[in-house]
């Protein structure tokens, strides 16, 4: 199981690193880096769940990678503004 705590520990750190880079400023919602660190930070937090068999939180993860996709694929469509 060392292997799925630290693959859940590794989506867990990008998921609260990307939420506390947003709330300091540090990085804007709709940027790519944003949706980008929730993507694959669920992702690896519900393979980590899918490998302890925790469907809650296959569940909640999968979900949350899955919005968090389309959140990238909307920011690469979206045109960038000049700083």
């Amino acid at each position: 199981m060392f292997g799925a705590d630290l693959i859940g520990a590794a989506g867990v750190a990008l998921l609260l690193g990307a939420f506390a880079a947003n709330l300091l400023g540090m990085v804007e919602k709709e940027s790519l880096a944003y949706p980008s660190a929730n993507f694959v930070g669920a992702s690896l937090a519900t393979y980590a769940s899918w490998l302890i068999a925790y469907m809650p939180f296959v569940i909640l993860e999968g979900v949350w990678a899955c919005v968090s996709l389309v959140a990238v694929l909307r920011s690469v469509g979206r045109p960038r503004h000049a700083p």
